[in-house]
């Protein structure tokens, strides 16, 4: 990352009442390195979980996150996809769209994650949880190391959105 990136996502509300997470990082990678460590079948398990089904617009599939071993598989549909530009995801059975844009500038790639909510009161808690994942990208991108320890992370990272752990 370079030395604008602060690593903190930003929380706003929107027009219409609906709240916006957004995330920046950069990279001095190019888009296609980026786009393969967000998409690869062999990269996306090293810092987020595994997706199995066709991958195209359209498709549908199942995504199992891992977080301290691996959850269960979730639906999930690619509602667009621009390869190395941009990717869509949505979940169906918790109402998420993921918006993930890949912007290259001379130097590198900046990565923008957007995610919008109708209810704000899970987002402290969603976006500690997405600054984890996003982390633990960088490590996979960099060749750095991720964070390891969740409540080590909690602490450092956590009331920067509010979340304090129940």
């Amino acid at each position: 990352m370079d030395e604008t990136d602060t690593r903190y996502g930003s929380v706003e509300q929107e027009d219409g009442g609906r709240t916006r997470l957004e995330f920046r990082r950069t990279w001095p990678d190019d888009s296609d390195d980026v786009w393969a460590a967000l998409t690869a079948p062999d990269r996306t398990p090293r810092w987020i979980g595994r997706y199995e089904g066709e991958r195209a617009p359209g498709a549908t599939g199942t995504f199992a996150m891992d977080f301290e071993g691996e959850g269960p598989p979730e639906p999930l549909t690619i509602a667009e996809c621009a390869e190395c530009h941009r990717l869509v995801l949505d979940f169906p059975g918790s109402g998420w769209r993921l918006e993930v844009d890949l912007v290259s500038q001379r130097g590198g790639t900046t990565l923008i994650f957007v995610q919008r909510f109708d209810d704000p009161a899970g987002v402290p808690d969603i976006a500690t949880g997405w600054h984890w994942y996003l982390d633990k990208l960088d490590a996979e991108i960099s060749g750095g190391e991720p964070p390891r320890d969740w409540n080590a992370f909690v602490a450092e990272v956590g009331p920067h959105y509010g979340y304090t752990p129940a």
